[in-house]
């Protein structure tokens, strides 16, 4: 069977429609990039990509459909994403007041370095149970039983590149001095907001049931 290009088109158009509204990805990039600049905004975008990828792989795999009509495993994932929201919304309420710095200053300051930027990003996206159903409704509605796996593989990859530059212009629109001074004037309250909004999400996530 040949490339579809017209489904390729429409599925990661589908995909960068829902990917692009706010929810806990958009907050944590943003919050890394007022708070450890824009090196560790992008490593936290790569690992955003990279949990994409798996999430693309299970589906192709046939796992999403066992998750979708799992009532366990669906929650097992839905309160694992919350109680790690919740744990970095603590972390964002207690963490000192975000202060201009120079970029070098605060790559320096990222916490468990790069691996630790990365994971916070792959993470956020994997637990996220929301992401593993809009995969699955993706591939049922719009992409064809005949489309041979490479092709499937092709999409997922295309998915996570986008995704990973979406998120990357993000941190570079975050980390310029106009937008960071901004924030940086909110003082204390940018971390005490953060923080409410990563545990509100938490809460949203742990109460969302399987659509």
């Amino acid at each position: 069977m040949a490339f579809n290009g017209i489904e390729f088109i429409t599925i990661v158009g589908a995909f960068l429609v829902g990917a692009i509204s706010p929810g806990p990805d958009f907050a944590m990039v943003l919050r890394q990039s007022i708070s450890h600049g824009r090196g560790a905004a992008i490593v936290t975008s790569a690992g955003i990509g990279a949990a994409i990828l798996v999430h693309g792989t299970y589906t192709i795999l046939g796992l999403g459909l066992v998750i979708s009509r799992s009532i366990f495993l669906f929650s097992l994932l839905k309160f694992a994403g919350a109680a790690y929201l919740i744990w970095l919304g603590i972390g964002a309420l207690r963490a000192p007041v975000p202060k201009p710095a120079g970029e070098a200053e605060q790559v320096e300051k990222v916490p468990a370095g790069w691996g630790g930027a990365f994971a916070i990003g792959f993470l956020t996206n994997l637990l996220n149970p929301k992401v593993a159903l809009f995969f699955l409704a993706l591939f049922t509605t719009v992409v064809d039983s005949q489309t041979l796996p490479v092709h499937k593989a092709v999409y997922i990859v295309a998915m996570a590149s986008l995704l990973f530059i979406w998120f990357s212009l993000v941190s570079f629109v975050f980390t310029t001095p106009a937008v960071r001074n901004g924030f940086y004037r909110l003082g204390v309250w940018f971390n005490r907001v953060t923080g409410l909004a990563l545990i509100g999400l938490a809460l949203k996530l742990a109460w969302s049931q399987k659509t």
